[in-house]
């Protein structure tokens, strides 16, 4: 049970773990801190907080969960301000998609602290965004990756993760190099080729009769290129390596399938897709 649980970030990552530790009964009493007075007066009318503070030190005190649900390019930001202010008693986690640069400015920010806080990225989410898109399920049988470093308190880690599992998800440990690395490929790469096919399709010359000629595969494929650009900016600059890496493989392997259309090589065509068809036959019974 979490006595007080302080979330950085009202959103829907913020908002839907505070629903579910409430609707599941894990969790006291949920303080909401952020700049938005708008959106944290939202919170408390949906019941998804039962506080808000617009003041950090005062969002914290006493808390003995502190969950960091703002984007990553405002982490370091966070981070420096929570430093000479958090709890003896508290666990400092977040939900960053990007770790590498998050525990970076954590242990510059936390100081002796740093073995308190429990790197976290829970793999769910949707193309909303704002506290009102939250939901109390939205963690249900989602995988959580944790990547505590070599100092990472295990008590703290052992809270951190009760409480992912009160909220219904299923909880595994990576390194933060390793989670990094894959979740270019699955997760940052995939929203870099939305935002790239609708961007190239709203620039063409026939743009409306493309839109108006589209079906579900164009609805699907783009679907994620409604998510929050500012958010997404700062993934790909918090992950660039690893992302540059994906996209030049995911460039070289489209040249192959310019080069097969052009040369109308239906077999290597045929052989390719066939592969990709039965893999994500297999995908199917895992996501």
């Amino acid at each position: 049970m979490i006595e007080k649980l302080c979330i950085i970030g009202i959103g829907l990552i913020g908002g839907s773990l505070a629903r579910a530790l409430r609707y599941n009964g894990y969790v006291r009493e949920v303080i909401g801190y952020g700049r938005s007075v708008g959106s944290l007066q939202q919170a408390v009318e949906l019941g998804v907080i039962d506080r808000a503070e617009v003041s950090l030190p005062d969002a914290v005190r006493a808390a003995d969960m502190i969950v960091l649900a703002v984007p990553v390019g405002n982490m370091a930001e966070i981070l420096e301000t929570l430093g000479p202010v958090l709890p003896d008693a508290a666990v400092v986690t977040d939900v960053g998609s990007v770790k590498g640069s998050v525990i970076t400015s954590a242990r510059a920010a936390l100081g002796s602290r740093f073995t308190h806080f429990v790197p976290g990225h829970p793999l769910a989410g949707t193309e909303q965004s704002g506290v009102a898109a939250s939901l109390p399920d939205l963690f249900t049988r989602r995988r959580v990756v944790l990547t505590p470093e070599p100092d990472t308190d295990a008590d703290a880690q052992a809270r951190v993760r009760a409480m992912w599992e009160a909220a219904g998800a299923e909880v595994a440990t990576l390194t933060a190099a390793d989670h990094d690395r894959l979740l270019a490929v699955s997760s940052h790469l995939p929203h870099m080729l939305a935002y790239c096919l609708v961007d190239m399709v709203v620039r063409h010359d026939e743009y409306r009769a493309i839109i108006e000629n589209s079906a579900a595969g164009f609805s699907d494929t783009t679907r994620i290129a409604a998510s929050d650009p500012v958010m997404w900016r700062d993934i790909c600059l918090a992950n660039r390596d690893a992302l540059v890496v994906a996209l030049r493989q995911y460039h070289d392997d489209l040249g192959a399938i310019v080069k097969a259309v052009e040369k109308g090589d239906g077999k290597w065509l045929c052989d390719t897709f066939t592969r990709a068809k039965h893999a994500r036959a297999k995908l199917n019974k895992k996501i």
